[in-house]
């Protein structure tokens, strides 16, 4: 035996369901934290751009569904990210809220990569983020948390982990491309986030949708068939648990988050790194970067 007594094993949770359900079920099982998808109170309404669409925003403070899973949080002891159409004045975000075990709100966090696409017209909707990358104390672990298109970005996982993160949570919301019925971006999708983990070895948790979704537009009708896959990956990058993109599914696996720093810290990442030659990451075109 090793002799450690304080060893922190998380068992981490991810719910791969269909738009409207929050099923409470995955609760039974002993986990320290959950991750549920992107705007999931209702169906990804930012196929199409519609004004009435608007009227989904709540402001932050009193907002029904963080209440709600406040009480859950706090009821079954886990870490819950609360993802969620906020409205800030005259501004709008794509938020998570961060409720720690005991149903305390730890902060916001705002969307900050904001896509504009066919079937994705996020920038209709969202301003970009203003609160930049952070990191959450929750009662178990120091934790990351951003959204979806800010998965494809490295730089926003290496912001999180260098303030603290231990675990990476995604929620998102992607699948199909109306414009071009060939294109499946599924594997690439998994395999960037598996270098996430990999990169700044930490475990990384993202879940995603499944189910067709159709939504009327000004053009007709935009349909979206989510490819699920949620998954859970370790510290090397590996797939521990995975879904499918049929079937609902609730992931569950643990880690040793102190056996992960340790490794973490032998294997000389952080401690390798050179920021003074980083900054051309400040720049837009790789050219002339501020000194």
């Amino acid at each position: 035996m090793s002799g450690r007594q304080d060893i922190r094993l998380v068992a981490l949770g991810i719910s791969a369901f269909v738009c409207l359900s929050l099923v409470f079920a995955l609760f039974l099982i002993t986990l320290v934290s959950v991750c549920v998808q992107e705007l999931f109170e209702g169906y990804y309404f930012c196929q199409a751009q519609m004004e009435d669409f608007f009227l989904r925003a709540k402001p932050y403070k009193g907002h029904p569904t963080i209440i709600r899973m406040q009480r859950l949080a706090r009821e079954l002891g886990v870490v819950i990210p609360v993802s969620f159409f906020e409205e800030a004045n005259n501004a709008h975000y794509n938020s998570i809220a961060i409720i720690d075990a005991d149903g305390s709100d730890l902060g916001l966090y705002r969307k900050s990569h904001i896509p504009d696409g066919p079937g994705y017209q996020e920038k209709f909707y969202f301003n970009p983020g203003d609160t930049g990358f952070k990191v959450f104390e929750t009662k178990y672990a120091k934790i990351g948390v951003a959204i979806c298109w800010d998965q494809w970005f490295p730089e926003a996982a290496r912001a999180m982990v260098l303030q603290g993160a231990e675990i990476l949570f995604y929620p998102t919301a992607i699948g199909s491309e109306p414009q071009d019925e060939g294109l499946d971006s599924r594997d690439h999708w998994r395999r960037v986030m598996q270098g996430h983990a990999g990169a700044n070895l930490v475990p990384l948790v993202t879940s995603n949708r499944i189910g067709k979704e159709v939504i009327r537009t000004e053009h007709g009708n935009s349909e979206i068939t989510f490819y699920g896959n949620s998954f859970i990956a370790g510290p090397a990058g590996e797939v521990v648990e995975a879904a499918d993109d049929k079937e609902e599914a609730v992931l569950v696996a643990e880690f040793d988050l102190d056996k992960i720093k340790s490794k973490r810290h032998s294997w000389g990442i952080f401690r390798d790194r050179r920021p003074d030659l980083y900054n051309v990451l400040l720049t837009l075109d790789g050219s002339n970067p501020p000194r």
